[in-house]
């Protein structure tokens, strides 16, 4: 008999909970936040490329040099978003993009933000100074993404490679790797000057779960606003401290927004 009296007590008490719940909500709890997703596509003026398109010289670059993609990575961090009242939302960590092997071409970070108007949403291209720490990411380490020391360590923002032919109708390899741009000819006080840049996206209203299409225009790393020469900068980049801030500049007109779902 306790034991009945107990468990007719508890049901009660369950009952006028969940009364009290539909009562004071009208209805199911609507979530006021969502989640958000960043889809990596790539394109060479306007013709789309995936992997399948690799290790076959069918581009031109503005330079008129004709070339293949044979290595395509590059790493983002810290998206962020900016809402109307001025205050931003940070989602903190990164997703290293691997065209190559078709991996984190869709980045779902374990974040969600309020809904709501931004202004505008971001992203940082590489790591800013507070994240390009050596040796502090386990996962980038196997991925070999390292910069060596005598260059200041830390991290690559990009790696683009591939073959182009020279005036000797000859393929030559090409090495595209974007780092922290480093002064190295004095080993003892090695002189910086950061490469990483923020790509703005625009505004948008966030009402539910919400997908943005992030395209690389590859053809734009050799034209705008340097006609980049292959074959006077195709290998050894990492350490060329005026080919760092080159492909820096070329950075800026890279990335654009595309469909928002």
């Amino acid at each position: 008999m306790k034991k009945i009296i107990k468990n007719l007590w508890l049901i009660e008490i369950f009952m006028l909970l969940s009364c009290s719940n539909s009562d004071n909500n009208n209805g199911p709890i609507v979530s006021q936040d969502a989640n958000f997703t960043f889809n990596f596509t790539h394109h060479w003026d306007g013709t789309n490329i995936t992997n399948s398109n690799f290790n076959s010289i069918h581009f031109t670059n503005a330079n008129g040099e004709q070339l293949s993609i044979e290595k395509l990575r590059y790493l983002i961090s810290k998206i962020t978003f900016q809402n109307s009242n001025g205050t931003t939302v940070v989602v903190d960590g990164y997703n290293l993009v691997d065209v190559t092997n078709n991996t984190n071409l869709s980045y779902s970070p374990n974040v969600q933000i309020p809904k709501g108007t931004y202004t505008n949403v971001s992203f940082t291209f590489g790591f800013d100074n507070e994240d390009n720490i050596d040796g502090a990411y386990a996962d980038l380490n196997t991925e070999i993404w390292n910069v060596p020391i005598m260059l200041g360590g830390g991290y690559h923002f990009m790696q683009l490679e591939g073959k182009f032919i020279d005036d000797m109708a000859t393929e030559v390899g090409y090495q595209y790797h974007a780092i922290r741009a480093v002064n190295n000819s004095d080993p003892n006080n090695l002189q910086f000057q950061d490469t990483f840049f923020t790509v703005d996206l625009g505004g948008v209203t966030i009402n539910d779960n919400i997908s943005f299409e992030i395209k690389m225009n590859i053809a734009e790393w050799f034209k705008n606003p340097i006609q980049w020469d292959l074959k006077e900068f195709h290998s050894m980049l990492m350490p060329n401290f005026g080919a760092q801030i080159m492909m820096y500049q070329n950075g800026q007109n890279v990335f654009t927004l595309g469909n928002v779902i």
